[in-house]
């Protein structure tokens, strides 16, 4: 299965540690096409057509962000409004992505306790991505398991190491839940 991994962060090469890192992993595997939205429209013109394509020839799909105020950095927003059009995506005739397998990775900068009722976001990380689940959920994707780091500010190289190594298992391996 070919696996379509969609990179948001406007700073990734100079600005993430973490996210470089994880993408370092995957471009390893054939079977993975790494797609940078901010390195492709950096004046934020997306090419709707070469993005649908895109993800007509995936049966996988990776959104890969930071997580910034409890949401993705604004381009995927952006993206999501101008490629999942009505009539194609979802709507009357809106079947072109049914069946594809969608999954979100998100780096954080706070700690893996923060994130849940007891801490002090007190929303778990599945949580705060669900609007992305409901997003596959109306275009007839199939929704996998999140995957996250946390503390990526503080995240040693060992840690970071194994964490992009169950990524690269995560994203290939992976079976969805069912809808």
């Amino acid at each position: 299965m070919h696996t379509l991994v969609i990179v948001v962060h406007p700073g990734l090469e100079e600005g993430s540690r973490v996210n470089r890192r994880l993408v370092k992993q995957l471009r390893e595997s054939e079977q993975v096409t790494i797609h940078e939205l901010y390195a492709n429209y950096p004046d934020g013109k997306i090419d709707v057509e070469r993005e649908q394509e895109l993800l007509l020839g995936h049966k996988r799909v990776i959104f890969q962000f930071p997580l910034w105020w409890y949401s993705a950095p604004p381009l995927l927003k952006h993206w999501f409004d101008e490629v999942l059009t009505f009539g194609w995506a979802y709507g009357p005739g809106g079947d072109r992505l049914h069946g594809q397998e969608w999954m979100v990775a998100v780096t954080a900068g706070s700690p893996a306790e923060s994130y849940g009722p007891e801490g002090y976001n007190r929303y778990s990380l599945e949580e705060m991505t669900r609007p992305y689940e409901a997003t596959a959920n109306l275009v007839g994707a199939n929704w996998l398991p999140l995957f996250g780091v946390c503390n990526a500010m503080q995240v040693s190289e060992e840690e970071l190491g194994l964490a992009a190594c169950q990524y690269m298992e995560q994203a290939l391996s992976i079976t969805a839940r069912g809808r």
